[in-house]
């Protein structure tokens, strides 16, 4: 199958080489398009050298319009994104490119384990909580390794973040809206050069965008089951209060479940409108 694999990449000179290498070798008929996003080493020119397409930026743009930007002028259906650290397996590809067809996107599962110790337990809440709102786990939400198919792209660009939230916003976009998602493990290696990551800000912005997309989407995974709590906070203030203390706290409990009520409105009358906005 011809593809096109797209590798953002800011200053990535260790590394860059060998992901282009180990990629012709498992996918000799692919396109590889490397955007080399502002790097201030040789990256562009190792990946000149190594036989890749070089598409460069005049400043920062971010990953995931580095992205956007790869695709724009990918020339095949079929889209591979991988990074230019070296962390991801890049002779795994073929095991996922097999895959679409009877799926739209396939994704490499990293193993938690091998997540560096720092970011495993922001890395664990996110994904429990991506995993609750959805009804479904999600082994790896934010993996930078996956194959999909380019209509995907196409259907969700206006979501899509420049940051390094676009592939958790793809993940969670794509399983809203029923496409065909399969999670394949593989490897993870120690990454080779500096981390762009800031885990305190990216961690808090996933979290935000997890909230966000299941918003647009199923307004109601977010809207019912806190109005559930409120309402079954505001029954347990009354009866405790009423059974143990001997007083009933009424205006506080008529107001907590008088704002669970309002929270359920809330949730059905962006659940109507999500639908109206779809059909």
């Amino acid at each position: 199958m011809k593809l096109s694999v797209i590798i953002p990449a800011r200053d990535e000179e260790e590394s860059i080489g060998q992901v282009i290498r180990e990629i012709k070798n498992v996918l000799p008929e692919s396109e590889i398009i490397v955007v080399n996003d502002a790097s201030r080493d040789s990256t562009p020119l190792i990946a000149l050298r190594e036989g890749a397409k070089v598409i460069n930026t005049n400043s920062p743009q971010g990953y995931g319009k580095a992205l956007k930007i790869g695709i724009g002028e990918a020339k095949y259906p079929v889209i591979a994104i991988i990074d230019g650290d070296g962390t991801y397996p890049a002779d795994l590809l073929p095991s996922l490119v097999k895959e679409i067809g009877k799926f739209d996107m396939v994704i490499g599962a990293r193993d938690p384990r091998k997540i560096p110790w720092l970011r495993r337990p922001a890395k664990g809440l996110l994904q429990f909580l991506a995993s609750y709102l959805m009804g479904q786990k999600i082994p790896d939400l934010n993996s930078g390794m996956r194959v999909f198919k380019r209509e995907i792209i196409q259907e969700f660009y206006h979501l899509l973040p420049d940051g390094f939230s676009f592939t958790s916003t793809l993940t969670l976009a794509a399983l809203s809206e029923g496409y065909g998602v399969k999670f394949v493990p593989i490897l993870y290696f120690p990454r080779k050069g500096r981390s762009k990551i800031n885990p305190l800000r990216d961690t808090f912005n996933f979290f935000l965008l997890i909230i966000r997309t299941i918003l647009y989407f199923n307004p109601l995974k977010v809207f019912l089951p806190l109005s559930f709590f409120l309402l079954s906070l505001g029954l347990f203030i009354l009866l405790y209060t009423a059974l143990v203390l001997g007083k009933v706290m009424d205006i506080t409990s008529i107001v907590v479940i008088l704002t669970g009520v309002q929270v359920g409105v809330l949730g059905l009358l962006a659940d109507l409108i999500v639908r109206r906005l779809k059909k």
